[in-house]
């Protein structure tokens, strides 16, 4: 069959360098980080004190008050935008048919703080069970997807997609493959995240994975500088609305640009590490520009997975020169994870959302905080350092990759008629 074309007709971003999709890419284009200390809970006695949090985000400010008590926060931040969404991408449910229009909406770990505090809240008790009757409701990582779904009246395919850090690249990934199928005319695709809390925190310091930069926490999360020591966790949510390209230009719709292809891959490696040559890296590259039907030649600019480990930064490099070859000194690579620190199961929705902007707009946001160049990585090549580039960027490919060896990429291009 004749596999239908998806455009990009919408956007909505809340991050911790800004609260709508303007205020975020500014803040990627103008080299803001988003780091500070806790301000969510008691950290002294942590080993990590800071994070990416969201910036005066107030839930009752979009959301009524007795309904925001019955959704845990990774769910209110995806209301949020899907309503920017939605109001972005003009999307009239009475006008159009509500049965073809649907969900894909993920989280890599769902309602962690409605789990955590019932669960304290019931160990401080006298063993009497006395949870919330939202509990489970507010904790499942599927509830974001429904009620996005029951806040817009869309009753098309609906559902949430997990694989850790690479989850809503996979969610894109299946709007886009439905669509082209035939299967919906539009998706709200993304993800959101929101775990800075004391089972959060903990449990990543536990196992070594989170930087302990205490002392000068914007400058922490660190990708491809020597002495990066883990990455930053950062909070908020986002949503990319994919639309078949003839149901958008009978609407009339605004087309930021083409979804061209996406892949997905795994390492069969570890369950945290990465495969030291970036294998499934690199498969996962390969099957995107097979799956987009273009050339490594094509890409100029690649969102990297980027968090500021010491074996996760060098195995993309390595994977990128594997793929890309003597391209790779020709495109522009940069981590925005160095901002907006790594919003876990919606970092690659935020970054997919970076590659569309880029596309639009012709600019390379830089991969600020780096200070000391590693040896182990390839001098030549453009990582984008501390400023925005201009450049015409035709083709932008975004890579996320998840704890488990779950690799996901995908490639947006200028929309052609």
């Amino acid at each position: 069959m004749q596999l239908k074309r998806v455009v990009v007709t919408g956007l909505g971003a809340l991050t911790p360098i800004g609260n709508n999709l303007e205020e975020y890419w500014n803040g990627l284009i103008n080299g803001k980080s988003g780091a500070d200390y806790i301000k969510a809970f008691d950290c002294s006695k942590f080993k990590t004190r800071f994070a990416c949090e969201l910036k005066d985000f107030e839930p009752t400010s979009f959301l009524d008050k007795k309904e925001a008590r019955k959704i845990d926060r990774f769910a209110q931040t995806a209301l949020v935008v899907s309503d920017e969404a939605v109001k972005n991408a003009g999307i009239d449910k009475d006008t159009m048919n509500a049965d073809r229009i649907g969900v894909i909406f993920s989280s890599g770990i769902g309602g962690l703080i409605t789990f955590q505090n019932e669960v304290m809240d019931f160990a401080k008790g006298d063993g009497t069970p006395r949870y919330n009757p939202f509990f489970i409701p507010k904790m499942i990582l599927d509830i974001a997807a429904g009620q996005i779904s029951m806040r817009h009246g869309f009753r098309g395919p609906n559902y949430a997609v997990v694989s850790a850090c690479a989850s809503s690249t996979h969610a894109l990934m299946d709007a886009f493959n439905l669509i082209r199928l035939g299967k919906a005319d539009i998706i709200l695709a993304g993800g959101s995240e929101s775990v800075v809390s004391e089972a959060g925190v903990g449990g990543f310091n536990a196992m070594k994975a989170l930087s302990e930069r205490n002392d000068d926490p914007q400058t922490a999360s660190r990708p491809f500088d020597k002495d990066r020591d883990g990455f930053v966790m950062g909070e908020g949510a986002g949503i990319v609305v994919l639309e078949e390209l003839e149901h958008a230009l009978a609407r009339g719709a605004h087309i930021y640009c083409e979804m061209a292809g996406a892949g997905a891959t795994a390492d069969a490696h570890h369950i945290t590490a990465p495969h030291p040559e970036g294998l499934g890296a690199k498969n996962v590259m390969l099957a995107t520009l097979d799956d987009a039907g273009m050339k490594a030649s094509d890409i100029d600019y690649i969102n990297v997975h980027g968090t500021s480990t010491p074996l996760g930064d060098l195995a993309e490099v390595k994977a990128i020169q594997s793929v890309f070859g003597e391209h790779a000194y020709k495109m522009n690579i940069s981590s925005t994870k160095s901002m907006t620190g790594h919003l876990l199961g919606a970092a690659g929705v935020i970054e997919a959302i970076a590659c569309v902007m880029s596309v639009v707009h012709d600019i390379v946001p830089p991969t600020i905080n780096h200070f000391t160049d590693d040896p182990d990585l390839d001098p030549n090549l453009n990582l984008t350092f501390w400023k925005a580039q201009k450049r015409t960027v035709n083709a932008a490919l975004s890579n996320t990759f998840g704890f488990g060896g779950h690799n996901a990429s995908l490639i947006v291009k200028k929309y052609v008629a």
